[in-house]
């Protein structure tokens, strides 16, 4: 790697606002690469190249029928764990120019009403308004907006502490609810995909459609063990935030995350890792590796000064919500294949889809850089 030019220090600082770190864009950035694209251009090298590693690198990104955990299944829990890190950063910002906390409060409601409506919208496009019945009402976005409200108030009232606490006590009544709590026709402690409580309560009491029929991993209970992924990324900015030398703020990093990550794998053993539950266990674990991940970017960009590398994640990373809702409504894909197809004809036809995929994903990239050149950064 190479120390950043005097160019890109001088983008990193008209870039972000005073305070704000560009490891943090740059990881939200590398987790949107895997959702507008790059999971699936990785998925499709399946079985393609002969070579097993990138066959077992290209079977983590499919997600596991039920129990089991991949790396895919990490990608929606980075983002919630980051909105909780930026989260730290706009609260504290916002206070210290005095601001009050009624005043941020309301606008983080308001934002979490507005990502419920798009995340409606999301979901159920085109939309049929008149018939609320068959609409969709459990989403990425609403989930986001819901997570980041609740766990602003905490954080403008709570200490880190009390925080952590909170958390672990919601994961634990989580776990205990789930085990304890009798299903009807199946008993209690049944956590199949027909049995479990939070299925059964979504039958129940979740108003529309539900996504597997008898089932939605975002409707109701799961919101509980959700919300800890982004109070422990307050946690995380609150390390990020404290006056101690960064060695400090690395090691408190490291630690949580090897402390998620064991907690999640022996939890995992009465109560499996798995992302249609939000089982405790996987909360643990990809708060730990989130813990992680945020570590290492930190280091690499912000401590050590290597930037140039990041500037391609970052582009994707300023501009997160904007692109979510792009690939949903845009076909990036049907694009390429308009643009690039002449070209990639010629290759072995099961490549299609891979060059195709690749060069959609070009697509989005270029997209998102043009609106970068133009400072044009959508926020909610």
């Amino acid at each position: 790697m190479e120390a950043p030019s005097t160019a890109v220090q001088k983008e990193t600082k008209q870039a972000n606002a005073p305070g704000r770190l560009a490891s943090i864009d740059a990881l939200r950035g590398f987790d949107m690469l895997m959702i507008a694209g790059g999971g699936q251009f990785i998925a499709l090298l399946g079985g393609k190249t002969g070579l097993p590693f990138i066959d077992t690198v290209a079977a983590q990104f499919e997600h596991p029928a039920w129990n089991g955990f991949t790396f895919y299944d990490f990608i929606f829990p980075l983002f919630l764990f980051l909105a909780g890190t930026s989260l730290a950063f706009s609260v504290t910002g916002g206070l210290a120019k005095g601001i009050p906390p009624s005043v941020i409060r309301n606008k983080v409601f308001k934002r979490m009403l507005i990502l419920i409506a798009l995340g409606i919208l999301d979901k159920n496009a085109p939309i049929d308004i008149f018939d609320p019945a068959h609409i969709r009402y459990g989403s990425v976005l609403g989930r986001i907006g819901l997570a980041t409200f609740i766990s602003a108030i905490l954080y403008m009232k709570c200490g880190t502490t009390q925080r952590l606490y909170i958390a672990a006590g919601i994961l634990v009544a989580y776990y205990l609810t789930l085990i304890l709590v009798p299903v009807p026709g199946f008993g209690s402690g049944d956590l199949s995909f027909e049995g479990n409580l939070v299925g059964w309560i979504d039958r129940n009491f979740m108003p529309g459609i539900l996504k597997q029929g008898t089932y939605d991993e975002l409707a109701l209970l799961t919101q509980f063990p959700a919300i800890c992924l982004t109070i422990f990324g307050t946690v995380a900015g609150d390390m990020l935030l404290g006056g101690t030398k960064a060695g400090l703020k690395l090691g408190k990093l490291f630690a949580f995350a090897l402390a998620g990550i064991v907690i999640g794998l022996l939890w995992n053993f009465v109560f499996p890792v798995n992302k249609h539950l939000w089982s405790s266990s996987f909360i643990m674990l990809t708060s730990g590796m989130a813990f992680a991940m945020l570590a290492l970017f930190y280091w690499i960009i912000d401590v050590k000064g290597y930037q140039k590398w990041a500037f391609f994640f970052r582009v994707i990373g300023l501009n997160s919500l904007v692109i979510y809702l792009a690939v949903r409504f845009v076909d990036f894909n049907e694009s390429s294949r308009l643009l690039f197809a002449g070209i990639y004809k010629h290759a072995p036809e099961n490549w299609h889809e891979v060059y195709n995929a690749l060069g959609g994903f070009v697509l989005v990239w270029l997209f998102l850089y043009f609106l970068y050149r133009q400072k044009i950064f959508v926020k909610v």
